[in-house]
């Protein structure tokens, strides 16, 4: 190492640790080389948890399924991956990565993964709506979009025939309201509503629930996502449902995505999804049933004028097209955290206006609100006169850059190397495009 090396390398390991991202390093044997102190925050272990020691020997994944060893066998960088496991004190991790092979003179030396820590939004987000204390019926689902009376159709149809149900859809959208729904609807009536989350990391909930059914009168099982279990688990859980003792019991359960393409992919069992199969009802995310999103607004701030004497009625226009147009990755659960957040700050406010929207989710409708320009706003047309072209030259570099910022979701780095510029040179473009 030359002595320009030595004096960069407190500045290295000052920027590794004070970095917003996890960064974990290992070499060609899979022995941890480097990990910094955000790593050491999500994954809740230290450096000498990590020291040599293996990433199967740390974490509970297959070997296929870590993204670091991935990246060491194909020697091909793996980016924007979404990766849940288990440290080795059994708590639960979910990150968002971009890995890299790492090569010094043409030969592979190990890899790097830097980490974003989303397991406080996961847990957010499945998290299911709140009940407010009463029962779920149908009668007391919002369902004005026609995909929701049609969701509302068949549960009841599932009901009156004790179907087995599986209900697919974004995490969010309520599956956990129709799964209740169905179940208040039974007759004769279940004793039990019981919620099994597939998506906690004990890996004992299985034993546990075989024990409590055991116990139980008969009850409504909802198994929610059976595609976040393990392939074993799923094998336990298929054998629990086919257990002739247990038959007493009705079993329901939900997937985040498209079954088929699930056990495509090798993320769900065939026989289980048979099983679950007596009827499919897709639940579709909020950005496609918009309709839904004003009598939930109109039904929370009700609520809310019930329970703490608020005056708060609804929202302005300019914010009711912003949730029009917003597309809700969180879905329904979204909306209710958001709304949270919103009557946390009320005084006397009968409406919710823009400055009243929290920070966060202003930025995030921030490019709503000034639309870019399409190519053909600025290109040569006979009805318009022609630009200068220094004008022309402008308008069209503000259209590429931001068409590319979009692209990446407003990563300048990334946006950079796409356009093959320096991140500097990137920033400077469009500080002065804004100007």
């Amino acid at each position: 190492m030359n002595v320009k090396d030595l004096q960069l390398l407190p500045f290295y390991r000052f920027a590794s640790d004070h970095i917003s991202v996890g960064i974990h390093a290992i070499d060609s044997n899979g022995r941890t080389i480097l990990y910094n102190e955000k790593m050491k925050n999500i994954e809740g272990l230290d450096l000498h948890d990590v020291a040599d020691r293996t990433l199967l020997e740390l974490f509970q994944f297959d070997q296929q399924e870590s993204t670091l060893l991935k990246v060491l066998q194909s020697k091909e960088h793996v980016l924007n991956v979404k990766q849940t496991y288990w440290n080795r004190n059994g708590h639960e991790i979910t990150t968002i990565n971009d890995t890299y092979p790492v090569f010094e003179n043409g030969k592979l030396i190990g890899a790097v993964e830097l980490a974003r820590d989303v397991t406080t939004l996961e847990r957010m987000v499945y998290q299911p709506l709140r009940r407010y204390g009463e029962p779920i019926t149908f009668s007391n689902i919002t369902a004005v979009s026609d995909s929701m009376k049609q969701v509302i159709l068949m549960a009841q149809k599932a009901a009156t025939a004790r179907l087995s149900v599986l209900l697919v859809g974004e995490a969010g959208t309520g599956k956990d309201l129709v799964a209740e729904g169905i179940h208040n609807e039974l007759s004769p009536p279940m004793s039990h509503f019981y919620t099994l989350n597939c998506h906690n990391s004990d890996p004992t909930i299985l034993t546990k629930l075989k024990d409590d059914l055991i116990l139980l009168e008969t009850s409504t099982i909802f198994c929610v996502r059976i595609d976040l279990l393990t392939l074993g688990l799923q094998q336990q859980l298929l054998d629990l449902v086919n257990d002739p003792s247990l038959s007493k019991h009705l079993f329901l359960a939900s997937v985040g995505a498209d079954p088929v393409n699930l056990i495509a992919s090798g993320e769900l069992l065939k026989d289980l999804y048979y099983f679950f199969a007596s009827m499919s009802i897709v639940v579709l995310p909020l950005r496609d049933r918009r309709k839904d999103i004003d009598p939930f607004v109109h039904d929370y701030f009700a609520r809310h004028r019930i329970r703490f004497g608020s005056a708060i009625m609804g929202m302005t226009n300019e914010v009711r097209d912003i949730f029009h147009s917003y597309d809700w990755p969180g879905n329904l659960k979204e909306v209710e955290i958001l709304l949270d957040e919103i009557v946390s700050m009320l005084t006397f406010e009968e409406m919710v206006t823009f400055e009243m929207l929290p920070l966060h989710f202003k930025l995030k409708v921030q490019e709503m609100r000034e639309p870019l320009k399409r190519a053909e706003d600025f290109v040569v047309q006979s009805n318009r006169d022609l630009l200068p072209l220094d004008e022309y030259l402008r308008e069209a570099e503000m259209y590429y850059l931001q068409k590319v910022m979009g692209m990446f979701e407003g990563n300048v780095t990334k946006s950079a190397v796409a356009l093959g510029m320096s991140r500097q040179n990137l920033q400077y473009r469009l500080r002065k495009l804004k100007k």
